[in-house]
């Protein structure tokens, strides 16, 4: 009997070390990647726009979501043709791996379509979605999905998402661009509210269109615009929720557009609010994605050269940061745009709020300038994300955690 115990005893031993090895071969030798893969871009995003932003939410020793995410890096970003891209072109370069021309999506010099990030994944099984606070058409979002030698074709591009099934849920604004019909034809559940939004189950519809505004939603401070339309970070938490059923895994691409389209307009408090509305769907996505997935947050490229001038006080917060300061200079000033040729000063009482913060050069609107986007990342594969490299370094690291 007791060499039956010693028998078991021992068989179980060796059970419990086969065990033990598997684990750890498979920890260190198999290749193991995300189950989820999100990659923010925030349209103007910098080191600095980051520590602006830093500032604006809570002070200067508040972190941002942005901030906790262990892999960072610089990105060189200059297009196929010029120094600084254009919006399409520098996602162009996150979406395909190549350099592209300004005014051009995803399309090669010689007019062959690339292949994006978001058909790639597609192809290999996995789930796909595109989410936007700006319309599904502009040039950003479009180049994940669409190939075109004119970045301004709405119409065209709108028909593009239609008619490839390479993304099955995009939600955001453009609904002007759409055709009824054609969304009929192709089977295409659309939703127009975050409540529609919220009744949708994964089981429902394998494409899904969420347009939530005639073209860009409301900025955020619109409330009353924004009464039944999802933030960022509504659509984000959905997106993973309905994208996860996939036992293959998924690819999200979250465009934060409205933070742009504030800086074109030299609104500074706008551009730094709808940063922090970025920074919140970062938040959210790594609550939702779990720690299995793949997280990347980067820029595309520099805009309007805004800068919080002077010395703000340490926890000088919000408003503290606007308007102007106590020796009666603006805050917040921009080397380019619509509050060009204004006038640099302004007394307290002004009654024109663009000579708060003045822009140096008049322009009809913001202008893209050469600064180096910044990048950081978290999760299983991310590691590469570190010192100067080349945007289109993102779409590579991406491909690679497929």
């Amino acid at each position: 009997m007791a060499m039956k115990w010693r028998n078991q005893i021992l068989a179980l031993i060796c059970l419990l070390a086969f065990a033990a090895l598997g684990v750890l071969y498979f920890q260190n030798w198999v290749v193991q990647k995300p189950f989820g893969i999100i990659l923010f871009i925030g349209e103007g995003l910098t080191a600095q726009r980051m520590a602006a932003t830093r500032v604006y939410i809570g002070g200067a020793d508040n972190p941002l979501a942005m901030d906790g995410l262990e892999f960072s890096a610089r990105l060189r970003n200059h297009s196929a043709d010029f120094a600084v891209p254009d919006s399409g072109a520098a996602a162009s370069a996150l979406a395909t791996g190549m350099k592209v021309k300004n005014g051009t999506i995803s399309i090669a010099e010689s007019g062959s379509a690339l292949r994006t990030i978001l058909e790639i994944a597609h192809d290999e099984g996995r789930a796909t979605g595109i989410v936007t606070d700006g319309a599904l058409t502009n040039p950003t979002a479009a180049a994940f999905y669409a190939h075109a030698g004119n970045a301004k074709q709405p119409q065209e591009l709108a028909s593009a998402l239609i008619e490839r099934d390479a993304v099955e849920i995009a939600l955001g604004g453009g609904a002007a661009e759409f055709n009824k019909e054609k969304l009929d034809q192709a089977r295409i559940r659309v939703v127009h509210n975050l409540p529609e939004l919220e009744q949708i189950t994964g089981g429902q519809q394998p494409r899904l269109l969420g347009l939530f505004a005639p073209n860009d939603l409301p900025f955020t401070d619109e409330v009353a615009a924004r009464t039944e339309q999802p933030s960022l970070a509504d659509m984000v938490r959905r997106a993973i929720e309905l994208l996860q059923v996939n036992r293959h895994g998924y690819v999200l691409v979250v465009d934060a557009h409205l933070m742009a389209s504030a800086a074109w307009q030299n609104l500074g408090e706008r551009t730094l609010r709808e940063t922090a509305e970025l920074d919140r769907a970062v938040q959210v996505g790594r609550q939702y994605a779990g720690r299995n997935a793949a997280i990347i947050v980067c820029g595309d490229a520099a805009i309007g050269g805004m800068s919080v001038n002077g010395y703000p006080f340490r926890y000088d917060t919000g408003v503290a940061i606007l308007g102007l300061n106590s020796a009666g200079q603006p805050w917040v000033s921009w080397a380019t745009g619509p509050n060009g040729g204004k006038g640099n000063t302004a007394s307290p009482g002004a009654r024109d709020l663009s000579a708060l913060e003045p822009a140096a050069i008049l322009s009809p609107s913001a202008l893209n300038s050469i600064e180096d986007p910044i990048a950081n990342a978290t999760g299983l594969r991310m590691e590469k994300l570190r010192g100067t490299i080349d945007n289109t370094d993102v779409f590579a690291l991406i491909r690679d955690a497929l």
